[in-house]
């Protein structure tokens, strides 16, 4: 039985778990096909209008209905091609026993399996780099060998794309970045209608982020329900620690993703730039992950999320693995908006706050004291006091750790 052909491929491939990611899962869950080379889509563009008075004596205004315009976009087409040469089932797999205990026929299957794997892996990363570009900008751009580069834009409002410059940015004085959340989410509702209370930050952002003293004194991180609350720390491991969920501050859920991929130049980039936070309302909206048909006979010219075929050339012996995919991330009923808050070099919430073995809240943090430094306390300042008691736990900045309990 050969293996290698397309109706045994499909039945591999559909027993491999398929990697996920955070963007996809949460703000692009839905799934939508299309028998032709081009993805329609429409856009609702009425506006919030109000019923206009008049007189009973007068007839009535006359409106128009809601209107739409639908937008035409060609999904951009994705190949992964791959060669298996003759020798390559000879060779000891990665992890085999020295000098082999595997059969040349085992060990192409097992070369199979490993290719199709990765070609999903990579595929799904494609997938998480355009849902993340085209959450972060409202644009795709899409480029590539013998095709134009063509950028799609999902219209959305411009001033929900921020960049914090010079004095503005996080960690620079008199910045608090949960006011700039709230004014951020305030601008969503009045642009779209929908609060984009769901936050995703890349790790950088985040570390600014919680020096905030506002930040410290409301982040929650435990979960509960209105009738009893759980005392463990909310779960942070998803998908191997990509995606992290933090906490909350009110109704504004915090997450944390960072994940790399390497571009055609070989360089190490962020699927999630550095120092970006995003805001989505996916409980209003959600995303769309389209595709178009597959280019190919074998296929049948149907809509599939990717299409996988192998083929044997004769001399020499040379087998081929290709997988297809015609995709493009549909972002319009995603309610999203993008903040850059570019590091700074010294600010009040750049500067690490020292942390005891006990815990932190009540707090105060005090600039001034009888030694002229700063104290951690828990209770009181040293303001009020020539001498800080030593019930108030306090340490230098410059003295030894102090030890846990």
């Amino acid at each position: 039985m050969d293996i290698y052909t397309t109706t045994l491929l499909r039945q591999i491939v559909a027993q491999l778990k398929e990697p996920s990611t955070h963007l996809l899962d949460m703000y692009l869950p839905l799934v939508q096909t299309g028998d032709t080379e081009e993805i329609q889509f429409d856009v609702d563009t009425s506006k919030p209008r109000i019923t206009p008075f008049v007189s009973p004596l007068r007839p009535g205004v006359v409106l128009d209905s809601p209107g739409y315009k639908t937008n035409v976009f060609k999904p951009a087409y994705a190949k992964d091609k791959r060669r298996h040469l003759p020798n390559r089932p000879l060779k000891r797999l990665a992890g085999e026993q020295i000098g082999g205990e595997m059969s040349p026929m085992q060990r192409r299957e097992m070369a199979l399996a490993v290719d199709v794997m990765d070609q999903l892996e990579m595929l799904v990363r494609r997938r998480a780099v355009m849902a993340s570009e085209v959450l972060r900008t409202g644009k795709k751009t899409v480029t590539g060998e013998g095709y134009p580069t063509v950028v799609v834009d999902f219209g959305r409002d411009a001033a929900l794309t921020i960049a914090l410059l010079t004095t503005a940015r996080w960690g620079e004085t008199d910045v608090e970045p949960l006011d700039n959340l709230e004014s951020w989410i305030n601008l969503t509702v009045a642009k779209s209608g929908a609060a984009a209370t769901s936050i995703t930050m890349d790790p950088l952002a985040w570390q600014l982020f919680r020096e905030s003293d506002k930040v410290d004194k409301r982040l929650d991180t435990r979960r509960g329900s209105t009738a009893t609350m759980e005392t463990a720390p909310l779960a942070r491991d998803q998908r191997r620690g990509r995606a992290r969920y933090v906490g909350f501050v009110g109704e504004i859920d915090i997450r944390i993703y960072q994940e790399a991929y390497v571009d055609a130049a070989g360089a190490e980039q962020q699927v999630l730039p550095d120092y970006t936070v995003m805001g989505a309302a996916p409980a209003d909206f959600l995303g769309t992950q389209a595709y178009g048909v597959i280019q190919d006979e074998k296929a049948g010219y149907t809509a599939q999320q990717y299409f996988i075929k192998s083929w044997l050339e004769e001399d020499p012996a040379v087998r081929w693995l290709l997988l297809q995919a015609s995709l493009l991330p549909d972002a319009r009923a995603v309610v999203t908006t993008s903040w850059w808050p570019s590091p700074a070099g010294q600010g009040r919430f750049a500067r690490r706050v020292m942390r005891g073995a006990w815990p932190r809240p009540p707090h105060t943090w005090s600039t001034t004291c009888s030694r002229g430094c700063r104290y951690w306390h828990r209770a009181r300042p040293c303001a009020q006091r020539s001498t800080p008691r030593p019930e108030t736990r306090q340490r230098h900045r410059r003295s030894q750790p102090l030890p846990s309990r």
